[in-house]
């Protein structure tokens, strides 16, 4: 798998597909919305809704309870929004034509009521896309997000995708996904999830696309030992390691471990602070410990970046120690994703 898929505290799990029950929406639980001119104001009423102004309103115009009200000189006529939430967070927006007058505030027009409806899922390739439907106009923007997800999987819009994800297999009830439409109205929705995913074995290498690994050059196996390029190999020990969860969030580390025996030494860039290292910033093994120097974060195109030195790990061919750079090698031997032994070759 890849490494980027590894951040600090995740489990050791590779997500391989999700699969969801159908959407069973919620019914929005306000009622009788109406939206009537009071002496320069405008009055909001409905049952079981709280309400709110949506979006960007004009100067001067304010909402009190279910008043509005505008504070200011005269203007040219335009549109406002007000939502209507229900107890459990379903909303319908109230699009409402005004007229400004010096503080005053009419409805110039009947309003019109935007809700959502047919919010639905389709499982795609093992991924959940989510659609829903706006009574507005067809062109007007959906937004989803899912909460209540195992932990392992983020939020997705309007696909929720296992790329990535390090959720646990099973079956995950009561998962909730809310589509927020651009005027403000709500619809949740409550589904099962399915996630099927593999055991990710820990002991392994570091490889970039050529194939070489980090590498304990010579087998040696001490502080300020160097980390070179080399092929990985079942049958090298030096390219053997532990893939251990960083202490900075997002972050690896990777503890040398011939034949899968974890030593107590770790990869580092000590970013010049070894007079030995043959460059400045070198990776050696260092005694294994919780610094940043020992941290690297995978980044979404496969590079490592070390916390410590904010630069990426680079290879100079097989042989030739790893160090640091401030961007990724041209020629592509930066990207790595972590392979379990079992997967290297023989």
């Amino acid at each position: 798998m890849g490494a980027a898929a590894l951040p600090a505290s995740a489990q050791n799990w590779q997500d391989t597909a999700l699969i969801a029950t159908a959407v069973s929406p919620a019914t929005f639980g306000g009622a009788n919305l109406t939206v009537a001119n009071g002496t320069n104001v405008i009055t909001l009423s409905g049952t079981n809704v709280t309400w709110s102004l949506h979006g960007t309103v004009p100067s001067g115009v304010s909402l009190s309870g279910a008043t509005i009200s505008h504070s200011g000189a005269a203007s040219s006529p335009t549109s406002i929004v007000a939502d209507a939430t229900d107890g459990t967070g379903n909303a319908e927006a109230i699009v409402i034509p005004v007229t400004l007058g010096t503080d005053s505030i009419q409805r110039s027009s009947p309003p019109t009521t935007v809700s959502l409806s047919a919010l639905a899922d389709s499982n795609v390739s093992g991924t959940v896309k989510f659609s829903a439907t706006s009574s507005a106009r067809s062109t007007d923007t959906v937004n989803f997000a899912e909460t209540n997800l195992p932990t392992g999987l983020t939020s997705g819009n309007p696909v929720l995708t296992f790329v990535g994800g390090t959720a646990a297999p099973g079956i995950y009830n009561g998962v909730v996904v809310t589509a927020t439409e651009a005027d403000g109205a709500v619809l949740h929705g409550t589904f099962n999830l399915t996630v099927d995913a593999n055991q990710v074995s820990n002991y392994g290498d570091e490889v970039n696309r050529f194939g070489n690994g980090f590498d304990a050059f010579r087998q040696e196996q001490h502080p300020g030992a160097i980390i070179a390029g080399w092929t990985a190999t079942q049958a090298d020990p030096a390219t053997h390691f532990l893939l251990n969860a960083g202490t900075h969030q997002g972050a690896i580390q990777l503890e040398y471990a011939p034949h899968g025996t974890g030593t107590g030494l770790c990869v580092s860039d000590p970013g010049g602070g070894w007079s030995s290292d043959p460059l400045r910033d070198g990776l050696i093994l260092t005694s294994c410990n919780t610094g940043p120097w020992q941290q690297f974060i995978p980044q979404s195109n496969g590079t490592l970046l070390n916390v410590a030195t904010g630069l990426f790990v680079n290879p100079n061919g097989t042989g030739s120690q790893l160090r640091g750079g401030s961007s990724a090698t041209p020629w592509g031997g930066s990207f790595y994703r972590f392979i379990a032994f079992s997967s290297l070759p023989g």
